[in-house]
């Protein structure tokens, strides 16, 4: 379901001249990523919810499918990205990438949000993935 506190939260943001980037947390197992993009995009339009990136988190293994599925999954969501005109970015690590997508390098051309979680401000632990790299 969508975040109900998104909207206002998104414009307050706005007029308070913030960054406001939105993400989405896709449910593979659900089915239509494409579908799911629309209508998380028409829900944040019809309220008025203003956002510059979208951002697709890749992340728990434990609820997506097989590496096949995962891809096809995700490149009907980033052609959806697409024919919105969105601005997307994608929230992973290799950790998650990996057993996700595999060797997959689909997301490569959108920027990285590098997700980071040893607790040490740095990147000193990143690899190259996905087609990423520092």
């Amino acid at each position: 379901p969508p975040d109900s506190a998104a909207p206002a939260t998104l414009k307050a943001a706005h007029d308070a001249g913030v960054d406001h980037d939105v993400y989405m947390f896709p449910c593979p197992k659900c089915g239509d990523g494409a579908g799911q993009v629309s209508k998380a995009v028409s829900y944040l339009k019809d309220n008025g919810a203003p956002f510059s990136r979208f951002w697709f988190d890749i992340e728990g293994p434990q609820y997506w499918l097989d590496q096949d599925a995962n891809r096809r999954f995700f490149e009907s969501m980033l052609s959806e990205a697409k024919n919105l005109g969105l601005d997307v970015g994608i929230y992973t690590s290799a950790s998650q990438w990996d057993p996700i997508m595999g060797d997959y390098s689909g997301g490569s051309a959108h920027p990285l949000w590098y997700a980071d979680y040893d607790g040490i401000p740095s990147f000193s632990d990143f690899r190259a993935f996905g087609g990423w790299s520092k």
